[in-house]
């Protein structure tokens, strides 16, 4: 069966998504084929009838093969707010996404599962990302923004990983504050406080190069 990687981020808006894809053109340049899921996002636009979310979309777009939107997306909703308000109406039921996971499984070698907000925002009424990634039973990446307070940050949500029971495969650190004071003593301090690999550093950029930040990474080998 197919192995996958559930990616979750230390807070919101902190380049997940990028890190998603930057991982995805990585693999398929080594020879592995992969397909991204982001299996609930708030925020979408209607497109040809369908809610769809941009994010998603690019991670449909770096796929391996050709993947139906509805698999990758299966929860998708208008307003950009977290996902336990925006899909009150229609809630997110794990049995729905590990379905749609099940099906991308058998279309490529590797699923990256993309989360929504950081580790423990919620998706239903109910649960959050953790419940979801342990449901999937995925190792995890940890996409840490390097900005003030993510030392922090970074520690607590790999305390809540840990404390989840899944293993995190590594952290990659996403440079997004052109302006931060002390940027590489900050990812040294991380070094040493997590223990889990540093799995690669995504410059800053003001247009995104996913080749470029896939040259980044220093993993997978």
């Amino acid at each position: 069966m197919a192995k996958g990687y559930f990616i979750t981020g230390t807070d919101t808006d902190v380049g997940k998504t990028c890190a998603t894809v930057a991982l995805m053109r990585r693999f398929r340049r080594d020879g592995t084929t992969v397909v991204g899921m982001k299996p609930v996002a708030a925020g979408c636009v209607m497109r040809h009838g369908q809610l769809k979310n941009a994010d998603a979309l690019l991670l449909q777009a770096n796929a391996s093969v050709a993947a139906d939107y509805g698999l990758i997306n299966p929860y998708a909703y208008q307003q950009p707010v977290s996902p336990h308000i925006a899909g009150s109406h229609n809630p997110v039921e794990s049995a729905t996404v590990l379905a749609g996971f099940s099906k991308l499984q058998t279309l490529a070698d590797l699923v990256l599962v993309e989360g929504a907000g950081g580790w423990l925002s919620p998706i239903n009424a109910q649960e959050d990302n953790s419940d979801l990634a342990k449901a999937l039973g995925l190792p995890v990446i940890l996409v840490v923004a390097i900005r003030l307070g993510c030392i922090n940050h970074a520690k607590l949500t790999y305390q809540a990983i840990r404390h989840t029971g899944l293993p995190c495969a590594g952290w990659i650190a996403n440079c997004t504050d052109p302006e931060m004071l002390c940027q590489n003593e900050n990812i040294d301090t991380l070094k040493i406080a997590l223990p889990a690999p540093l799995l690669g550093v995504l410059p800053y950029q003001d247009i995104v190069d996913f080749d470029l930040l896939a040259e980044a990474l220093a993993w997978p080998n």
